[in-house]
């Protein structure tokens, strides 16, 4: 595994024809688009984590039962000005620039300054996301890139304090049937407390709400987010089921001299490492102030997350963990805000990289597997079938390399209620290990991310 990590990415620009082995369905027509770290070095210089590299785009396109593969670069302003510079010039999550020694006092004393209050990198190498018809590489920050999804050219870049007053917004937005989009910021304004602003993207024109405060306090016990997985409402409760860690300590893991050490030192030196938990909150909506303190307010039927009412009013929540060593969790988006039964995921056990992928049923609190010796899958990708009505019915798309130099790198295809392999598409260039993306249908149905 450590000697792919952290290798850096080659562009295949053109379409390349994969290998099919098994059947892909046939109604299966569309575009894999994912994103991740490419590029790690510049020149002589060396990015420090994982998250630092340059993004590199890939997808995997579906028509007629075959597949072809491209990558590009994303050509942000970091990487133009990287690139022009033969060196990382930009900083970025664990990688601090420090002045050229070249400059004079005054330009070394300006880059301090904008070390310290950065003007964020446009480095979007988390996730694919949509804004009416357009697609967009998107990370943490207030920048977002208009990439075309068939040619995998970058078209434009877009600020986002252009258009709402936001130093933030995340890169896992939400959709509705009409094709809207829904988002988070943060507004950090002089020194006061940061705000959340939550806004609605009707294909381009912004409406923008103001989180208030409820008349109840909820809270639990100190935790690390990455990933959500589902939210409903049901019976007067909301339901939330989020990946948790105890601690930050995933954040070390992902540093690069950390994730290239031998595999017995790296293991030996994470014996700390704080797993990943699925865990279920349940926050009652309609509570009585005058209800008994020390009372659980949680009222659905074989909950076992509780919601329970304190002296000062307040209301711990202890959740119900329903998983254990999980991330990169991903539903069938049509059961996106509803009750739902299954989700997949990257099962993560003595390394921040997965080796196997799972399908969970939250109900029975069991799990199917799909492995392969030195082999690390993406993050799983449901793709619902033309009319499905039953939630897993469809397949599950995952791209796989390996660290065996006689396994060329893959699309895999699943049977997503199963978990059986029905296809694979191998392909004779590098691929890189990604982080998020979406499926892209050639037509109808929405998209699945």
């Amino acid at each position: 595994m450590q000697s792919i990590i952290s290798r850096n990415g080659l562009e295949t620009p053109e379409p390349v024809k994969a290998e099919v082995k098994g059947s892909v369905p046939s109604w299966l027509q569309g575009t894999l688009l994912r994103n991740g770290p490419g590029l790690f070095s510049v020149g002589n210089s060396e990015y420090n984590h994982w998250f630092d590299g340059l993004s590199l785009i890939h997808s995997f396109t579906f028509s007629g039962g075959e597949v072809t593969y491209r990558s590009k670069y994303l050509k942000s302003e970091t990487y133009k000005r990287n690139i022009k510079a033969d060196r990382i010039v930009v900083s970025e999550f664990g990688t601090m620039v420090y002045p050229d020694p070249c400059k004079n006092i005054f330009a070394r004393a300006m880059t301090h300054f904008r070390n310290i209050i950065p003007d964020f990198t446009d480095n979007n190498l988390i996730n694919i996301i949509r804004y009416g018809k357009d697609y967009y590489a998107s990370s943490e920050v207030n920048y977002i890139n208009q990439v075309d999804p068939n040619s995998l050219e970058t078209v434009s870049r877009e600020n986002y304090r252009n258009h709402i007053a936001v130093n933030l917004a995340t890169a896992h937005p939400h959709y509705d049937r009409e094709g809207n989009t829904y988002n988070m910021g943060t507004a950090i304004i002089g020194l006061g407390r940061p705000k959340y602003v939550i806004f609605k993207t009707f294909f381009h024109v912004i409406d923008i709400k103001t989180r208030k405060a409820t008349s109840f306090k909820y809270y639990t016990d100190a935790l690390v987010v990455f990933h959500h997985i589902n939210a409903y409402e049901e019976d007067g409760h909301v339901v939330f089921d989020i990946i948790t860690y105890k601690d930050s300590n995933l954040y070390n893991m992902f540093y690069l001299h950390n994730m290239t050490d031998e595999t017995d030192n790296f293991i030996n030196a994470n014996k700390e490492f704080s797993p990943p938990f699925c865990q279920r909150f349940i926050l009652p909506l309609s509570i009585q102030k005058d209800s008994p303190k020390g009372t659980n307010l949680v009222t659905l039927t074989d909950a076992t997350a509780q919601a329970v009412m304190q002296d000062d009013g307040s209301i711990y929540c202890k959740p119900d963990t329903v998983f254990k060593g999980m991330e990169l969790p991903g539903i069938n988006y049509n059961f996106n805000a509803r009750k739902y039964r299954y989700f997949y995921g990257s099962r993560l056990e003595w390394s921040p990289h997965p080796n196997k992928i799972a399908k969970v049923d939250i109900v029975t609190r069991t799990h199917i597997e799909w492995q392969q010796e030195n082999c690390y899958p993406s993050e799983p990708v449901f793709v619902g079938s033309p009319g499905a009505v039953e939630e897993d019915d469809g397949v599950i798309l995952s791209s796989v390399v390996s660290s065996d130099p006689n396994v060329s790198p893959f699309l895999l295809v699943l049977n997503a209620r199963t978990f059986e392999e029905i296809a694979r598409a191998s392909v004779p260039v590098p691929v890189h290990m990604d982080l998020h993306g979406m499926f892209i249908p050639s037509t109808g149905s929405q998209e699945s991310s």
